[in-house]
């Protein structure tokens, strides 16, 4: 009975006001050691005194997914849902500002897109500083202005899902929202104006050398036309990487490389074709020293 919505509550976005928490989390608030002595048989009227206990804001944290005071209030807010004049004093209230994220967050999930930009967006003047607890349990220091521009933009805050909003830019175009006007526009406009009144006159420009008989100076040009172009540099890197080396001339009269005997063949040919009688002759040499051979052979076998 005590993790039962209220009978006269109206349903959010669709559904009762509790399910906008997810189940894992809100099981682990109902039985957190908060919810059962803190917020129990909680009314409206003793939420504002619970709510300036608050000392950080937070969502749930340590490996067993432990509830914060700051999620267990917003559940409880849900459960019993106070009145909209009541979440717009929280929201206003300049003296605790714990009170008033409790009272923001509240109005990002229940509030309509209008409400949401019409009571957040004045909180991102609020530069107060305000302790966050993270998912490890350990503590960091942030803005009011950061929270609720977090609302605002994120999908997920202090391990809650935010129920979607309308774009401002569409609210504008609907003529259902002002124009936002930034507070650092006048700072900006008075930056312009000094500047303008610190610029001078314009120079002029000073007279060219070679007018007044100066010889002039080598242009950058000219100055990397005589500098080695890179074209050059890399065709000698390029001979560097396929320089062969020398042969030494005991080497070359024990192996002799094939390209000169094919050299000397081509040589001769050119000269057999030039001269075809010395050709002929040659041959009837070659055949008559053959001949002496066989008879040779022919002698010592006898």
């Amino acid at each position: 009975m005590a993790n039962r919505t209220v009978k006269d509550a109206y349903t959010i976005k669709g559904t009762n006001p509790q399910y906008l928490i997810e189940k894992i989390i809100r099981s682990r608030i109902y039985d957190s050691r908060y919810w059962k002595e803190q917020c129990f048989a909680l009314s409206a009227e003793l939420l504002v005194d619970k709510a300036m206990e608050l000392k950080y804001v937070g969502g749930v944290y340590a490996g067993n997914i432990k509830p914060s005071p700051f999620l267990c209030l917003i559940l409880k807010m849900l459960q019993i849902q106070p009145d909209k004049d009541i979440i717009v004093e929280f929201i206003r209230n300049e003296d605790f500002k714990y009170v008033r994220c409790l009272g923001a967050f509240y109005m990002r999930i229940t509030g309509k897109s209008l409400e949401c930009y019409k009571y957040l967006e004045p909180l991102l003047n609020d530069f107060r500083k305000i302790k966050f607890q993270k998912r490890d349990g350990n503590f960091v220091v942030t803005h009011m202005d950061e929270f609720i521009d977090e609302l605002l933009r994120e999908e997920r805050s202090c391990d809650v899902i935010l129920p979607r909003i309308q774009k401002r830019q569409i609210l504008e175009e609907l003529e259902q929202l002002d124009p936002r006007i930034s507070a650092l526009d006048d700072d900006l406009d008075d930056l312009g104006e000094s500047s303008d009144e610190d610029e001078g006159p314009p120079l002029e420009d000073p007279p060219s050398p070679h007018r007044d008989g100066y010889s002039r100076s080598p242009s950058p040009k000219h100055r990397r036309s005589r500098s080695r172009s890179p074209r050059r540099r890399r065709r000698s890197d390029i001979n560097q990487v396929n320089f062969k080396p020398k042969i030494f001339p005991h080497a070359r009269s024990r192996t002799p490389p094939r390209r000169h005997r094919s050299r000397e063949r081509s040589r001769e040919r050119d000269r057999d074709r030039r001269s075809p009688h010395r050709s002929k002759n040659q041959d009837s040499e070659s055949k008559s020293k053959k001949k002496s051979k066989h008879s040779k052979k022919a002698k010592n076998n006898e």
